[in-house]
């Protein structure tokens, strides 16, 4: 695997890729509040022949973190820089929570870059203006830690919030950086892919989980339903990031997603 740092609008942006370059290319964006690593017992689960890149939103992990606020068009122009600094063509964008709005918005943007996408716990639109902004508010006063227990509660079922693992997401959540992290609620507030998506026409898979408090399975399935053709995947008894949750069931819906478009 080879890691690759990409400037763009005065921000370092933290890229990792492994596969020949001529392989068919997957690309993976994070949640909020996450990084790359949510996707690492996905991986490790996918076909061979694949060239995989991944990488940091900006404000995220291994990525720069500079002030805020972000708009939705900045976050797709560093993707749409990433993709381009690795010559990556005619991928499999798949994207999480705000991940997956980058994805929406880069593929009406750069047909070239972009086959097919896998919009997996997202939206459309998320949330409203007024509640990304109290949550801006909270964390203003007192810190990521201010909003941490609720995010778990959102993020994940009942039954893995008991599970040792729980300590790790919530320790990475806190560790965001507070710029990094408000910068992106600005962006989700202020977007509104509802028209874009809808005009979309590329192979499309949904994924949802069943327990998801941030976006529940009926949000995932009516953004899916804009795009004509898309399929949809419910992950019975996983939360908002179901990749760390059920990530076997995960590879096995992405696998399958990609052998039906011929990308494997």
């Amino acid at each position: 695997m080879a890691e690759r740092i990409i400037t763009r609008a005065g921000a370092k942006l933290w890229s990792q890729v492994s596969g020949p370059d001529d392989a068919p290319a997957i690309v993976f964006a994070n949640s909020l509040g996450t990084d790359h690593s949510i996707w690492d017992q996905v991986i490790t689960a996918l076909p061979d022949g694949l060239r995989v890149l991944r990488f940091d939103n900006r404000g995220h992990g291994k990525s720069d973190a500079p002030p805020g606020p972000y708009t939705m068009g900045a976050l797709i122009a560093d993707a749409e820089a990433i993709l381009d600094a690795h010559q990556i063509r005619d991928c499999v964008f798949v994207g999480l929570s705000i991940g997956g709005m980058i994805a929406q918005g880069l593929a009406a943007k750069r047909l070239d870059q972009v086959r097919a996408v896998v919009l997996s716990n997202t939206g459309a639109k998320i949330g409203t203006p007024d509640s990304w902004m109290e949550r801006v508010a909270k964390i203003e006063a007192g810190g990521i830690e201010a909003i941490a227990d609720m995010v778990m509660q959102v993020w994940f079922s009942a039954q893995f919030r008991q599970s040792d693992q729980l300590a790790h997401w919530r320790a990475l959540l806190v560790s965001t950086p507070v710029a990094g992290y408000v910068g992106c609620c600005h962006a989700i507030a202020g977007a509104d892919l509802i028209t874009p998506t809808s005009g979309l026409r590329l192979p499309v898979l949904a994924i949802a989980g069943s327990e998801d408090g941030a976006t529940p399975p009926d949000l995932v399935r009516e953004t899916a339903a804009l795009i004509p053709g898309s399929r949809f995947h419910l992950i019975r008894g996983a939360g908002h990031i179901p990749c760390v949750e059920a990530p076997g069931e995960y590879a096995r819906a992405l696998t399958g997603f990609l052998k039906e478009i011929g990308h494997v």
